[in-house]
């Protein structure tokens, strides 16, 4: 399949004061970071905890524990998918009773956050899960919703959303890529 950027949506300078925004919201709406910790989903989720991490310790003066997440075998499509990605899971923490912010770069139709929440409770208990995400395209499948959004982006279920980020692109970037053929 082909695509050809159709806009972009979000830039280096943008992603950044989104990440601040939403590391404030995160601790007002939390009464600080007393008992969060981090959850990112691999790979870019992984990468915007961290730097949601970075910018809430900045502001409160603290550590915010941060966790790696692989969903690859709480997937609901786990058995039909021939070569699954799958990478680490690092959580150096206790979940039990912390409040957790599952963090991932896109929210689409809720089916990998529904594995994270899955992936978090075999670790333990916590007193709460929030979600987090940089971009929400809509077009969910399950009755599921971010608590902190970066961007909201309207979006075609034929077009893809692509979350750039320099840690694993070299560039910070949001586009919405459209459709224009087979390969």
């Amino acid at each position: 399949m082909q695509y050809r950027t159709k806009a972009t949506v979000l830039d280096g300078q943008t992603i950044s004061r989104t990440i601040t925004r939403m590391a404030h919201e995160i601790l007002e709406a939390n009464k600080g970071a007393d008992n969060l910790a981090l959850v990112g989903i691999a790979t870019r989720g992984a990468a915007l905890a961290e730097r949601l991490a970075k910018k809430m310790g900045e502001i409160e003066k603290a550590e915010i524990p941060v966790g790696i997440l692989d969903i690859s075998f709480y997937r609901d499509d786990a058995g039909m998918r021939l070569n699954p990605e799958v990478h680490r899971t690092d959580i150096p923490f206790d979940v039990q009773g912390r409040d957790i912010v599952l963090v991932d770069d896109v929210l689409f139709t809720g089916r990998t956050v529904r594995a994270g929440m899955d992936a978090i409770m075999d670790y333990g208990r916590p007193c709460s899960i929030q979600l987090a995400v940089l971009v929400d395209r809509g077009h969910r499948e399950l009755p599921i919703r971010a608590d902190y959004v970066g961007k909201n982006v309207p979006s075609s279920r034929r077009e893809r959303v692509t979350v750039r980020l320099e840690s694993h692109d070299g560039i910070d970037m949001v586009e919405i890529l459209e459709f224009v053929g087979e390969g």
